[in-house]
């Protein structure tokens, strides 16, 4: 049985070597992604030219999201790039100050609006909480602090509110332009960092329009204010990020658990995908092999549904991208294996207002509770094999697609095995044996074999799936 769960791993310098490059794709990643925070502009471009060209010459489909760098809001820069804070220290955080004049008195920071928006015993957290600080006062732009845990802190480190609340545009001029890059790179999902609600989601889709990009967009959820409009941000967008570090810098690491999981279980229910993200296997960018904490972390989200696993840092800069690839890889199939993976109750009560979507919640139906080794959907938007995706099930969705965006958009949806099938040059008598045939060629099944095959009566049109057959492979289909 093939991996349901995709892996999407972020490139950097550790994969700028066309053979780790190369290697790492061929390891089983579905999507790779750009982090706009971090490299040159050229840098990305390049990225993305040579995933399209490894993944041209080894017929490979490989899926681009373009992450944005968002508003975070960050310290500026110190005269020597780092100093340690003591704790119970007196340190201010300055708006007015110049960018590189840090000391271990005080520092300047990027968003100068931070000290109006702050108050006595408001708690900061720097650099993904390893640093913390407790306003005294602000006045005259600058915030007064008190150490409560101190370290060493270096230049550009993000600041976060404990509990959340920090406003800032959620689309700085930076994300503008990052976004016009997406459309001219023809990247598959564009990720939307520090989304506070659905207005943030309205925005930037009305900027991909602008520039002609039909990218999906991915909601990053890593603001506490988020959690209170989850379910409006969801439905806007087509998936969602569980970004473990801002997030749980925010609501506290105790909260993120039960958090993730009620993230994952609403963008299912919703019918949207979601993605898991941040130190999953964070010990293997040294180690040839993950902790066994890891191991459970990559596993729990797994069987709690979640569409992707993410890796950072580990194939970004780590010792081991490939390595780490491949364990990921091994320990979602063993999850897998776990009953509650393939077992749902997923809409069980609802109506259905569209004919398609019926036909996609009937096929997972019959698939689950009869001896069916595949399921074809023939589909032009992917709309069917998101729909039947969110259906537990150990048995593979095989979407048969002309289009070749919504080859790639399909392959962060969970369980989804996506092909190239033009049903426009198939005679209307031969489109079901054609589809089949397409399996037989890759050894998913043989004669005897029963198939559930959704499809539309009318070829090549958008939304018109209404038609469900069971097929057994050999017969006359």
């Amino acid at each position: 049985m093939p991996r349901r769960t995709k892996i999407v791993a972020t490139l950097g310098p550790a994969t700028d070597n066309e053979d780790v490059l190369k290697n790492l794709l061929l390891a089983g990643v579905d999507v790779v992604r750009i982090n706009c925070s971090h490299g040159s502009t050229q840098q990305q471009i390049n990225r993305i030219i040579a995933v399209k060209q490894i993944a041209k010459d080894n017929k490979i489909d490989v899926a681009v999201l373009l992450d944005l760098q968002g508003p975070k809001i960050r310290i500026a820069k110190f005269q020597n790039n780092s100093v340690t804070l003591a704790n119970n220290a007196l340190f201010i955080l300055d708006a007015d100050l110049d960018e590189a004049a840090g000391n271990e008195h005080q520092v300047g920071i990027d968003y100068k609006n931070l000290p109006k928006e702050l108050k006595s015993g408001d708690k900061l957290l720097l650099d993904d909480g390893r640093i913390s600080l407790e306003v005294v006062s602000t006045a005259h732009n600058k915030i007064n602090c008190r150490v409560l845990h101190g370290g060493v802190l270096t230049n550009n480190k993000g600041i976060n509110l404990f509990g959340g609340g920090l406003s800032g545009e959620v689309l700085s001029d930076k994300d503008k332009e990052d976004i016009k890059l997406a459309s001219q790179l023809e990247v598959d999902y564009v990720a939307l960092s520090f989304v506070r609600c659905k207005a943030d989601i309205d925005e930037a889709k009305k900027l991909l329009l602008a520039h002609g990009s039909s990218a999906g967009i991915i909601a990053k959820i890593e603001r506490a204010e988020a959690l209170t409009a989850l379910d409006e941000i969801i439905i806007a967008s087509n998936g969602v990020m569980v970004a473990r570090g801002d997030l749980g810098v925010e609501i506290g690491d105790a909260e993120l658990p039960a958090v993730q999981k009620k993230i994952i279980n609403r963008a299912r229910a919703l019918d949207r995908v979601v993605i898991t993200a941040t130190q999953m296997m964070e010990s293997m960018i040294d180690n040839i092999t993950p902790t066994r904490a890891e191991v459970f972390d990559v596993a729990n989200a797994v069987i709690d549904g979640t569409d992707a696993v993410m890796l950072s840092a580990e194939t970004a800069t780590g010792k081991h991208p490939v390595e780490v690839v491949q364990a990921m890889s091994r320990i979602c199939i063993g999850s897998e294996k776990y009953p509650a993976t393939t077992s749902s109750k997923h809409r069980i009560e609802c109506t259905f207002e569209r004919a398609d979507e019926a036909v996609a919640m009937a096929a997972m139906y019959v698939a689950n509770h009869l001896d069916v080794k595949a399921i074809i959907a023939l589909t032009e938007t992917g709309a069917t094999a998101l729909w039947m995706s969110r259906i537990r099930s150990g048995i593979p969705i095989y979407a048969l697609s002309r289009f070749e965006q919504t080859i790639l958009k399909m392959k962060l949806f969970r369980g989804v095995y996506p092909l190239r099938f033009d049903i426009t040059k198939q005679k209307r008598d031969s489109v079901n044996s054609n589809a089949i045939a397409e399996l037989i060629k890759l050894d998913v099944v043989k004669k005897g074999d029963w198939i559930v095959m959704a499809r539309g009566d009318y070829i090549g049109v958008e939304g018109g799936c209404n038609t469900l057959k069971i097929l057994k492979v050999g017969d006359v289909n």
